[in-house]
């Protein structure tokens, strides 16, 4: 009999469902082997079997394996990095950080190796934690970002269409072309097609946000005119490219919209 070998990784845990009586199937997002579901046997009951560690959003060192069949591998050690609770503990937190793990989630095909967005996904989180960084701000970053990784960045330096530079624009604002993936001279923008617009102080600002190093994040400030701006382009950005809107981020505008009033 063969024995099919350890495999060990840092791992971001995206998902879990309930397995049988016993046991969870858990969607883990790895540094190594990308994204991976496995079975954790006897997680569902056990008090001593990965006790307490096995919470979303966590980032464990795990340890698992693949049986002869080659089916779904098996969870054979869990052990806590950083369990990120606090972000647990308050609801709006939990949606920002429940829309992220579902896109990558979505996104990523099994076993698709991708350490820039490990490193993006386990950035946000632990700010979001530590509570350094505006949400909507970390939440605008991770998308555009995302997507960038992803090969879908957003064209914010010149026209989509005539490639005319932005610090050449006739005006203080941009529109964005979702179809196009970019900004619109004003020459370029249809007249009769309603599409969101930015500033060109946002703009810089977004660009900004794409190029900085991760550690330098936390540097950046944007207004409540920024921020307003951003989501009205980023979040359709994302969901255009993906096909649909996420239904976390249908609970996280909920949520948004109640906070407002």
């Amino acid at each position: 009999m063969v024995l099919m070998p350890y495999l060990t990784s840092p791992a971001i845990m995206l998902r879990a469902i309930d397995h049988g009586d016993y046991d969870k199937v858990i969607t883990f997002f790895t540094l190594r082997q990308g994204k991976i579901s496995v079975i954790a046997k006897g997680a569902k009951k056990s008090i001593k079997r990965f006790a307490g560690i096995l919470e979303l959003f966590s980032i464990l060192d795990l340890v698992w394996r693949y049986g002869q069949t080659r089916g779904m591998p098996i969870l054979k050690e869990a052990s806590l990095i950083h369990p990120f609770e606090q972000i647990r503990k308050n609801i709006t937190t939990t949606a920002y950080a429940s829309y992220w793990c579902e896109l990558v989630y979505i996104w990523m095909e099994q076993g698709q190796r991708q350490p820039s967005l490990y490193r993006l996904l386990e950035y946000v989180l632990a700010q979001l934690d530590a509570g350094d960084m505006p949400e909507q701000v970390l939440h605008i970053t991770f998308q555009l970002r995302f997507m960038a990784i992803s090969g879908f960045r957003p064209g914010l330096d010149y026209c989509s269409i005539c490639r005319k530079p932005v610090d050449r624009f006739g005006r203080s604002f941009a529109s964005f072309d979702l179809r196009r993936g970019g900004i619109l001279c004003e020459k370029c923008t249809p007249k009769k097609e309603q599409l969101p617009s930015l500033s060109i102080g946002t703009i810089k600002l977004l660009r900004w946000a794409l190029n900085v190093p991760l550690k330098k994040l936390n540097r950046i400030r944007f207004s409540a005119r920024t921020i307003e701006e951003s989501l009205a382009v980023v979040e359709p950005f994302v969901a255009y490219h993906l096909g649909k809107e996420t239904k976390s981020l249908k609970f996280l505008k909920q949520l948004d919209s109640r906070l407002q009033h």
